[in-house]
């Protein structure tokens, strides 16, 4: 057992480079997929939401009139989206996610841009830990059930929740990147 908990802590500094390539990978699959009609129809209702988001939209208010369910094409909803701003405002954010995933994964090579890209993934999974607090969609409905509201988590809820572990992940590779810059340093 002490042979597995030896090997185990020798292996630390390829945990993190594992963390990076993980944060990398969900990084570039989620931001790539913000080119996709159906990813930024899904967004919709968390931007609209958010006071923190909600300007970069033209009509936030009127979102529950023009939502798409995944893989609904409606021609109505979509000519909607593209005046409202939705389809520009999620290439830019697949684009800002591709980005940060990048320079946490560059974290293996270089310490500070890795340690941007960490405190950047965990900024990020704070801001996406806000919709919580203010999306509906976030919490089960009250359709008659007594599981709903808080902290019955629908789907959108669920998917929302798992940000923890990246802001985790995001503050683990950004101290580790800080610690190996105070190290080249000495």
């Amino acid at each position: 057992m002490m042979k597995i908990i030896v090997a185990l802590s020798e292996l630390q500094n390829q945990f993190f480079n594992l963390m990076r390539i993980a944060i990398f990978i969900v990084m570039v699959w989620i931001g790539g997929l913000k080119a996709f009609q159906y990813e930024a129809d899904g967004i919709v209702p968390f931007v609209a939401n958010s006071p923190l988001m909600s300007f970069f939209y033209n009509n936030p208010s009127e979102y529950k009139d023009h939502k798409n369910k995944e893989g609904e094409v409606v021609e109505d909803n979509i000519k909607w989206h593209m005046e409202n701003g939705t389809y520009i405002f999620s290439y830019a954010l697949g684009g800002a996610i591709i980005i940060i995933g990048l320079l946490t994964l560059f974290g293996i090579f270089n310490a500070k841009i890795g340690l941007i890209g960490g405190v950047l993934t965990a900024g990020m999974a704070l801001v996406t830990l806000t919709f919580l607090i203010t999306t509906p969609e976030t919490w089960v409905p009250d359709l008659g059930s007594s599981t709903h509201g808080f902290p019955y988590l629908s789907g959108a809820g669920r998917l929302v929740i798992k940000d923890v572990i990246m802001m985790a992940g995001g503050l683990l590779c950004a101290s580790d990147c800080a610690k190996r810059i105070i190290s080249q340093n000495k």
